[in-house]
């Protein structure tokens, strides 16, 4: 099993010893930032399975740090703070923050939390219910679509339409079946709903468009 990743980043050296001392006797592999631009900067450059991040600290504050920080990784993120304000941490966990912790801190606490946070975020990422082919990444636990990378804007019903259409992929759906099981109610005699929701489905999906086929006379399936 590999060696867990941590980055350490504040601006007390005392602090960021501390930490490597019982990381380190984990067996953990640490690296550290004394600041929050620097923390940006080895996160751009490398891969973490946790980041520490203090929250105040020069250049950068562990706020902003966190922003930038989650551009460029979906590793879990603990916040270290002096400050124990309940406003401080739900600002925090706003952010997108797994854990959040006071200063001064018991370093075995802090061992018991990055544990937690890498296991969560393991088992997180086996559940992670994505279709990707080629260029297309479908998040269906998200609710999101990205094109290229490129994050696409639709309706809630142009969402759960791809969605079934997805799941059912190679399957020739008629529109009263897409009706039934999108829209929840039954065939009666309008297919337009249907058409028109297909429409912009291909206009929303662009070059992966083609994979809508339709079924003269019948219906529609998503073809892989």
């Amino acid at each position: 099993m590999a060696a867990t990743k941590i980055l350490i980043a504040d601006d007390e050296e005392k602090i960021r010893e501390v930490v490597r001392e019982y990381a380190e006797f984990e067996g953990m592999l640490v690296t550290e930032a004394c600041d929050g631009m620097d923390a940006v900067e080895k996160v751009k450059n490398g891969r973490f399975d946790v980041i520490i991040l203090d929250i105040m600290m020069p250049r950068l504050d562990g706020y902003s740090a966190c922003k930038e920080i989650k551009k460029y990784s979906a590793a879990p993120v603990i916040m270290l703070s002096a400050r124990g304000e309940e406003y401080d941490k739900l600002f925090g966990f706003e952010l997108g923050i797994d854990d959040y912790v006071t200063k001064p801190f018991s370093p075995k606490e802090l061992m018991a939390r990055i544990k937690v946070a890498v296991k969560r975020h393991a088992e997180n990422a086996l559940e992670k219910d994505v279709f990707m082919y080629d260029g297309l990444e479908i998040n269906f636990t998200a609710r999101e679509v990205k094109v290229n990378g490129k994050k696409v804007s639709m309706t809630p019903k142009e969402y759960d339409l791809l969605f079934y259409l997805v799941r059912n992929a190679n399957i020739a759906l008629t529109r009263e079946k897409l009706l039934e099981e999108v829209w929840g109610y039954d065939f009666y005699g309008d297919d337009r709903t249907v058409d028109t929701h297909i429409k912009m489905l291909r206009n929303s999906l662009g070059e992966f468009r083609s994979h809508i086929i339709t079924l003269r006379g019948m219906g529609y399936k998503f073809e892989k």
